[in-house]
This record gives structure tokens, sequence and C-alpha cells, in this order.
């Protein structure tokens, strides 16, 4: 435990916080959102901003609406929040994951019929702390959720991460503002795991053709993985 509180204590040198510059708040449908039946929005973690967004949370919704194929379906890639730069002292804390928690949660307050959740990486966390009780959540490739289980999330929760994610190495823990706690695929949390199949790596979840876009897709649609 002492060599875990060290490695995120180290985390304090190897960025320092800056002045927080303006969030650029995006939002791309996929869809028809005004008359969908299921709504999957896609929180996505670390490293997006507006000039990345096409190609880091505008793909992932993008497969995903792909994977599903049906009109009544939405998938809204969202950016509300400003995400952490690299492995920093950012990532390691909860200060923007809240900010963005509180924007999620008011962004889909107005969202039509069953809400489904997908949340990548630092983006886990977001979900997690954002209060919103929706049909589901799926926790991808997490570092921790700063809930101790899934009861506390209502709805459905679901948890995966591919056998080469790098994130199984981050230690899940907490100290004061420092790491995110609980491992959402442990299963003292409660979530429902399921297999991402050849999907290993962390940037690889919403790949075409993978075990675990099929398994979002159906998700996405209320049915289990």
């Amino acid at each position: 435990m002492p060599k875990k509180i060290a490695l995120l204590a180290a985390l304090l040198v190897l960025a320092t916080p800056g002045g927080d510059p303006p969030v650029r708040e995006r939002v791309a449908v996929y869809g028809d959102l005004a008359h969908a039946r299921h709504v999957a929005v896609v929180v996505p973690g670390s490293d997006v901003d507006g000039d990345r967004f096409d190609a880091t949370v505008g793909r992932m919704a993008r497969a995903l609406h792909a994977e599903v194929g049906r009109d009544d379906v939405a998938v809204v890639a969202w950016l509300g929040y400003r995400t952490p730069s690299g492995l920093g002292v950012d990532a390691a804390s909860g200060r923007l994951a809240r900010a963005g928690a509180a924007s999620l949660s008011r962004y889909v307050s107005g969202l039509p019929g069953r809400v489904h959740l997908v949340c990548h990486s630092y983006g886990s966390v977001v979900c997690a702390l954002s209060g919103v009780r929706v049909d589901d959540m799926v926790f991808l490739g997490s570092p921790g959720v700063r809930v101790r289980s899934a009861a506390e999330l209502g709805g459905r929760v679901w948890a995966a991460r591919g056998a080469d994610d790098w994130t199984r190495w981050v230690p899940k823990i907490r100290f004061a503002d420092l790491g995110h706690g609980t491992d959402p695929v442990d299963p003292d949390f409660g979530a429902e795991v399921f297999d991402t199949g050849d999907a290993r790596k962390h940037d690889e979840y919403f790949k075409p053709g993978t075990a675990s876009l099929h398994a979002l897709g159906r998700i996405a649609v209320g049915e289990r993985p």
C-alpha cells in the first residue's frame, strides 16, 4: 500500500495544473434524437478536446451507431467537460470529473427515451459521479469509479477491460483526492462484467468487428451483451 500511495503522489510532480482554459462543449448526434426510443451517450476520457473530437469520441459514437443499425436508436458523442491531458495529476484526481459529472447530469436530464451511458477511461469517473439514474451505465477501461458499489448507481451496471489495457496497472486506491478507488471489474463491486474478446487494448473497445463493440450495441438497445 505505501508503494501505491507513493506512486499516486509521484503523479503530482509529473504535471502541474495551470489555469483551466474555457471548456469547449461539443455534442454530435448520430440518428434521430427527437424520436429515439434508446439514446446511448458516449462519455470520453483523457486527451479529448474540440480539435480531437471527431477522431476520438466522435469515432466511437459513429462506430456504435453503425453497429446498432436501428432507426429508433440515437448515439451521442458528448464532450461537456475539460478532459485531463495525459497521465498527470488531473487524470489521477477527481477535480475535472466532478465538473464533468455536473455537466453530464444536466445534459442527460433533457434526453428522451431510455438512456444508456457508455463511459470510456476517465469518462467512467465522470459517469459514476454524475448521480444520474439511467437504464445502463457501462465502464470501459476504467481507472476506478470513486463509488464503492454498483448498487449506488441504479439501473444496470456493466464493466469490461481488455486483456492488454494499461488501466489494469492503475492502483485502485484513494488518497485524499488522488486515485479513483474501486475497480468496476472487481467482482466485489457488483457490476456485470463482459468479455471484450479481441478488443484487448485501451483504444480498441469501439473497433468495428470486435466482440466488445457487438456487446455495446446490444446494451444500447436494452439487451444483454
